[in-house]
């Protein structure tokens, strides 16, 4: 176990999951913490979206959610630390991973929370994949081109 200086007391990132870090300064770039979080957010629901999967963001918990079945569930975690305004770590996509470590945590911080991924929403994909797609939307959204 690592202690990091995030969300949660404990972070899950395994085979599987595709992880961006996202390193920006806040400042040049024009964004407060809050709009950047929404920002990222907001670039995997286009994508998801783009994938055939709806999705949303959550103010009282970041991260992206989608249904599944007749709960909801997450498949991006999302946390960011600031320091002297530049943003480190970044987002995790669940894309096609063994799910079963996160049943021994609690997901960023919530008890009981489920996770999902795109294999289990029918998606078929790649880490590599994933990410060839996921980052030009990404950079879109940060540089104030979200179609939000």
């Amino acid at each position: 176990m690592l202690k990091v200086d995030r969300g949660g007391q404990v972070t899950y990132h395994g085979p599987g999951q595709l992880v961006i870090y996202v390193m920006l300064d806040l400042r040049r770039a024009g964004l407060g913490v809050r709009d950047t979080v929404r920002r990222i957010e907001t670039a995997v629901v286009e994508w998801l979206g783009s994938l055939g999967i709806a999705a949303h963001g959550n103010v009282a918990a970041p991260g992206v959610y989608t249904s599944q079945g007749d709960h909801e569930a997450k498949i991006a975690a999302l946390g960011l630390r600031v320091r002297n305004g530049c943003t480190y770590h970044g987002v995790a996509v669940n894309v096609a991973m063994d799910l079963s470590p996160f049943a021994d945590i609690d997901p960023c911080g919530f008890p009981g929370l489920a996770v999902t991924q795109l294999k289990d929403l029918g998606v078929s994909r790649t880490v590599d994949e994933a990410a060839a797609e996921l980052a030009p939307v990404l950079a879109g959204c940060l540089a104030h081109q979200c179609s939000r």
